[in-house]
Protein backbone atom coordinates (compact mmCIF):
# COMPACT_ATOMS: atom_id res chain seq x y z
CA UNK A 1 0.00 0.00 0.00
CA UNK A 2 1.36 3.26 -1.25
CA UNK A 3 2.18 6.12 1.46
CA UNK A 4 -0.77 8.00 0.02
CA UNK A 5 -3.34 5.72 -0.41
CA UNK A 6 -2.72 4.59 3.20
CA UNK A 7 -3.06 8.11 4.34
CA UNK A 8 -6.41 8.61 2.75
CA UNK A 9 -7.90 5.70 3.92
CA UNK A 10 -6.88 6.55 7.46
CA UNK A 11 -8.32 10.32 7.07
CA UNK A 12 -11.95 8.70 6.13
CA UNK A 13 -11.58 5.78 9.07
CA UNK A 14 -10.85 8.40 11.23
CA UNK A 15 -13.99 10.25 9.96
CA UNK A 16 -15.94 7.51 10.44
CA UNK A 17 -14.79 7.27 14.21
CA UNK A 18 -15.50 10.83 14.74
CA UNK A 19 -19.13 11.24 12.67
CA UNK A 20 -20.46 7.90 13.23
CA UNK A 21 -21.39 7.80 9.39
CA UNK A 22 -20.60 5.41 6.96
CA UNK A 23 -21.57 6.57 3.28
CA UNK A 24 -18.55 8.21 0.91
CA UNK A 25 -20.73 11.40 0.61
CA UNK A 26 -21.20 12.25 3.87
CA UNK A 27 -18.17 11.40 5.11
CA UNK A 28 -16.82 13.84 2.41
CA UNK A 29 -19.23 16.76 3.86
CA UNK A 30 -17.82 15.71 6.95
CA UNK A 31 -14.32 16.30 6.31
CA UNK A 32 -15.01 19.15 4.05
CA UNK A 33 -16.53 21.32 7.38
CA UNK A 34 -13.96 19.61 9.81
CA UNK A 35 -10.23 20.17 7.93
CA UNK A 36 -11.11 24.30 7.36
CA UNK A 37 -9.68 24.49 10.35
CA UNK A 38 -6.57 23.28 9.49
CA UNK A 39 -6.52 25.37 6.56
CA UNK A 40 -7.52 23.22 4.05
CA UNK A 41 -10.52 24.43 1.96
CA UNK A 42 -11.48 21.34 -0.47
CA UNK A 43 -15.44 21.00 -1.55
CA UNK A 44 -17.11 17.78 -0.84
CA UNK A 45 -16.90 16.48 -4.74
CA UNK A 46 -12.47 16.81 -3.95
CA UNK A 47 -13.06 14.05 -1.19
CA UNK A 48 -15.43 11.98 -2.99
CA UNK A 49 -13.22 11.82 -5.61
CA UNK A 50 -10.35 11.23 -3.32
CA UNK A 51 -12.07 8.35 -1.83
CA UNK A 52 -12.62 6.68 -5.54
CA UNK A 53 -9.29 7.09 -6.60
CA UNK A 54 -7.57 5.94 -3.36
CA UNK A 55 -9.83 4.11 -1.56
CA UNK A 56 -11.75 2.20 -4.34
CA UNK A 57 -9.22 2.46 -6.63
CA UNK A 58 -11.32 3.62 -9.57
CA UNK A 59 -11.90 7.06 -11.83
CA UNK A 60 -9.37 9.17 -12.30
CA UNK A 61 -5.82 9.02 -10.89
CA UNK A 62 -5.02 11.98 -8.40
CA UNK A 63 -2.39 13.92 -7.47
CA UNK A 64 -3.03 16.60 -5.04
CA UNK A 65 -0.60 19.21 -3.85
CA UNK A 66 1.93 18.06 -0.95
CA UNK A 67 0.31 20.80 0.90
CA UNK A 68 -2.72 18.84 0.88
CA UNK A 69 -0.84 15.79 1.91
CA UNK A 70 0.53 17.68 5.02
CA UNK A 71 -2.51 18.87 6.32
CA UNK A 72 -4.38 15.88 5.96
CA UNK A 73 -1.48 14.27 8.07
CA UNK A 74 -2.00 16.91 10.51
CA UNK A 75 -5.82 15.99 11.49
CA UNK A 76 -4.79 12.40 11.93
CA UNK A 77 -2.10 14.01 15.09
CA UNK A 78 1.34 14.03 12.62
CA UNK A 79 3.15 16.76 11.98
CA UNK A 80 3.07 16.58 8.42
CA UNK A 81 2.79 13.99 5.80
CA UNK A 82 6.62 13.08 6.43
CA UNK A 83 6.15 12.12 9.80
CA UNK A 84 2.93 10.00 9.21
CA UNK A 85 5.20 8.25 6.56
CA UNK A 86 7.71 7.15 9.06
CA UNK A 87 5.52 6.68 12.23
CA UNK A 88 2.11 5.42 11.33
CA UNK A 89 1.11 2.91 13.96
CA UNK A 90 -2.26 0.81 12.42
CA UNK A 91 -4.33 0.21 15.79
CA UNK A 92 -6.08 -2.75 15.90
CA UNK A 93 -9.86 -1.80 15.09
CA UNK A 94 -11.61 -4.28 17.95
CA UNK A 95 -9.40 -3.68 20.98
CA UNK A 96 -7.60 -0.09 19.95
CA UNK A 97 -4.40 -1.97 21.13
CA UNK A 98 -1.50 -1.45 18.76
CA UNK A 99 -0.91 -4.60 16.26
CA UNK A 100 2.31 -3.94 13.98
CA UNK A 101 4.45 -1.07 12.40
CA UNK A 102 2.79 -0.46 8.71
CA UNK A 103 6.41 -0.49 6.79
CA UNK A 104 5.69 1.86 3.40
CA UNK A 105 8.03 2.31 0.83
CA UNK A 106 11.03 -0.16 0.29
CA UNK A 107 14.08 2.29 1.12
CA UNK A 108 12.72 3.55 4.21
CA UNK A 109 12.40 0.17 6.04
CA UNK A 110 14.40 -0.40 8.92
CA UNK A 111 15.91 -4.16 9.37
CA UNK A 112 13.30 -4.36 12.39
CA UNK A 113 10.63 -3.06 9.91
CA UNK A 114 11.57 -5.86 7.16
CA UNK A 115 11.25 -8.82 9.90
CA UNK A 116 7.81 -7.57 10.51
CA UNK A 117 7.04 -7.27 7.25
CA UNK A 118 8.55 -10.58 6.19
CA UNK A 119 6.19 -12.26 9.24
CA UNK A 120 3.00 -10.77 8.20
CA UNK A 121 3.52 -11.18 4.34
CA UNK A 122 4.01 -14.48 5.09
CA UNK A 123 1.53 -15.40 8.41
CA UNK A 124 0.09 -17.94 5.89
CA UNK A 125 3.14 -20.20 5.72
CA UNK A 126 4.93 -19.08 9.21
CA UNK A 127 4.77 -21.37 12.09
CA UNK A 128 5.40 -19.52 15.52
CA UNK A 129 8.07 -21.01 17.26
CA UNK A 130 6.67 -23.64 20.11
CA UNK A 131 8.91 -21.64 23.12
CA UNK A 132 7.24 -18.48 21.70
CA UNK A 133 3.80 -19.53 22.13
CA UNK A 134 4.55 -21.26 25.36
CA UNK A 135 5.79 -18.09 26.73
CA UNK A 136 2.76 -15.93 25.15
CA UNK A 137 5.09 -14.23 22.88
CA UNK A 138 3.31 -12.20 20.23
CA UNK A 139 4.34 -10.79 16.62
CA UNK A 140 5.91 -7.27 18.68
CA UNK A 141 7.77 -9.56 21.53
CA UNK A 142 9.55 -11.77 18.99
CA UNK A 143 11.15 -7.84 17.80
CA UNK A 144 11.46 -6.68 20.93
CA UNK A 145 13.58 -10.00 22.04
CA UNK A 146 15.67 -9.37 18.40
CA UNK A 147 16.13 -6.21 19.22
CA UNK A 148 17.77 -6.65 22.84
CA UNK A 149 19.57 -9.49 21.46
CA UNK A 150 22.19 -7.68 19.41
CA UNK A 151 22.66 -3.95 19.65
CA UNK A 152 23.27 -3.39 15.80
CA UNK A 153 20.24 -4.91 14.57
CA UNK A 154 18.96 -1.67 13.34
CA UNK A 155 22.41 -0.75 11.47
CA UNK A 156 24.27 -3.68 10.29
CA UNK A 157 23.70 -5.02 7.19
CA UNK A 158 25.83 -8.31 8.02
CA UNK A 159 22.78 -11.41 8.86
CA UNK A 160 22.52 -11.84 12.88
CA UNK A 161 22.93 -15.85 13.54
CA UNK A 162 21.66 -15.33 16.72
CA UNK A 163 18.45 -13.58 15.20
CA UNK A 164 18.44 -16.14 12.62
CA UNK A 165 18.00 -18.71 15.34
CA UNK A 166 14.97 -16.82 17.35
CA UNK A 167 13.20 -16.48 14.29
CA UNK A 168 13.66 -19.93 12.77
CA UNK A 169 10.52 -22.12 13.15
CA UNK A 170 12.08 -25.26 15.01
CA UNK A 171 14.50 -22.73 17.04
CA UNK A 172 12.94 -24.12 20.57
CA UNK A 173 16.60 -25.80 21.94
CA UNK A 174 19.09 -23.59 24.18
CA UNK A 175 22.13 -24.53 25.62
CA UNK A 176 24.91 -23.90 28.25
CA UNK A 177 27.66 -21.60 27.10
CA UNK A 178 29.85 -21.39 30.15
CA UNK A 179 28.39 -18.40 31.60
CA UNK A 180 24.67 -17.99 30.15
CA UNK A 181 22.14 -19.90 28.04
CA UNK A 182 21.78 -19.01 24.42
CA UNK A 183 19.08 -20.25 21.89
CA UNK A 184 19.95 -23.00 19.55
CA UNK A 185 18.15 -25.32 16.83
CA UNK A 186 17.32 -28.40 17.87
CA UNK A 187 18.51 -30.31 14.55
CA UNK A 188 21.51 -28.59 14.92
CA UNK A 189 23.96 -31.62 15.72
CA UNK A 190 27.31 -30.10 16.18
CA UNK A 191 28.63 -31.11 19.62
CA UNK A 192 29.06 -27.65 20.84
CA UNK A 193 25.54 -27.46 21.53
CA UNK A 194 25.59 -31.46 22.77
CA UNK A 195 23.96 -30.46 26.36
CA UNK A 196 20.74 -28.80 24.88
CA UNK A 197 17.57 -28.09 26.97
CA UNK A 198 14.26 -27.30 26.03
CA UNK A 199 13.63 -23.19 25.55
CA UNK A 200 13.12 -21.05 28.52
CA UNK A 201 12.88 -17.72 28.10
CA UNK A 202 13.15 -16.72 31.63
CA UNK A 203 15.88 -18.91 32.35
CA UNK A 204 18.15 -17.35 29.36
CA UNK A 205 17.28 -14.01 30.23
CA UNK A 206 18.20 -13.89 33.84
CA UNK A 207 19.89 -17.18 35.12
CA UNK A 208 23.99 -16.76 34.84
CA UNK A 209 26.90 -17.05 36.12
CA UNK A 210 28.69 -14.37 37.24
CA UNK A 211 32.17 -14.15 36.23
CA UNK A 212 33.38 -11.38 38.65
CA UNK A 213 33.07 -12.65 42.15
CA UNK A 214 35.10 -10.03 42.98
CA UNK A 215 32.88 -7.66 42.94
CA UNK A 216 30.69 -9.85 45.41
CA UNK A 217 29.93 -8.30 48.94
CA UNK A 218 27.55 -9.08 51.66
CA UNK A 219 25.78 -5.53 51.25
CA UNK A 220 25.00 -6.26 47.15
CA UNK A 221 24.67 -9.54 46.99
CA UNK A 222 23.16 -11.17 50.35
CA UNK A 223 19.87 -12.22 49.62
CA UNK A 224 20.45 -12.35 45.72
CA UNK A 225 22.53 -14.31 44.78
CA UNK A 226 23.17 -18.20 45.02
CA UNK A 227 26.07 -20.60 44.70
CA UNK A 228 27.49 -24.07 43.66
CA UNK A 229 30.52 -25.70 45.51
CA UNK A 230 32.23 -28.31 43.61
CA UNK A 231 35.76 -29.73 44.46
CA UNK A 232 36.37 -26.72 46.49
CA UNK A 233 35.45 -24.61 43.53
CA UNK A 234 32.75 -21.83 44.27
CA UNK A 235 30.40 -20.42 41.38
CA UNK A 236 27.89 -17.93 42.14
CA UNK A 237 24.90 -17.53 39.98
CA UNK A 238 22.17 -14.94 39.21
CA UNK A 239 18.90 -16.92 39.92
CA UNK A 240 18.29 -20.23 41.62
CA UNK A 241 18.42 -23.36 39.66
CA UNK A 242 20.98 -26.60 38.65
CA UNK A 243 24.68 -25.31 38.05
CA UNK A 244 24.85 -26.59 34.19
CA UNK A 245 28.52 -27.30 34.80
CA UNK A 246 28.02 -29.84 37.26
CA UNK A 247 24.17 -30.65 38.18
CA UNK A 248 24.21 -29.84 41.53
CA UNK A 249 21.71 -27.79 43.28
CA UNK A 250 22.08 -24.53 43.54
CA UNK A 251 22.05 -22.79 47.60
CA UNK A 252 20.95 -19.41 48.34
CA UNK A 253 24.56 -17.29 49.36
CA UNK A 254 24.87 -17.03 52.90
CA UNK A 255 26.67 -14.41 54.77
CA UNK A 256 29.45 -16.40 55.28
CA UNK A 257 29.59 -17.89 51.48
CA UNK A 258 30.15 -14.66 49.70
CA UNK A 259 31.93 -12.65 52.54
CA UNK A 260 34.69 -16.44 51.62
CA UNK A 261 34.59 -16.90 48.31
CA UNK A 262 33.45 -13.36 46.97
CA UNK A 263 35.23 -10.00 46.76
CA UNK A 264 38.92 -9.37 46.58
CA UNK A 265 40.35 -12.52 48.06
CA UNK A 266 43.38 -12.24 50.55
CA UNK A 267 46.89 -13.86 48.94
CA UNK A 268 46.74 -16.89 51.54
CA UNK A 269 50.97 -16.11 52.91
Amino acid sequence: MSKRKLLINEVFEQAKRESGRTSKNSLALYLKVNLEPFSLFLDEKTFVRYYDAFILERGKEMNPDPDVFDKLSKYLGYEDFTDFSRTFIKKDDETNKTTVKVSVDENEMSLTDRIINIIITNEQNFKMPEFMKKNGMGIMEIILLACFTTGSIAFSKKPNTQIQGILKTDTNCMYWDKSQYKPVDCQDKSPVYSHRIPFDYEKMEYFKRIERKDTLTIDNAFGKVWYSKYNGEVEFFTNDGIDPNNGRELRKATEYIIDKYGGIQEEEQ
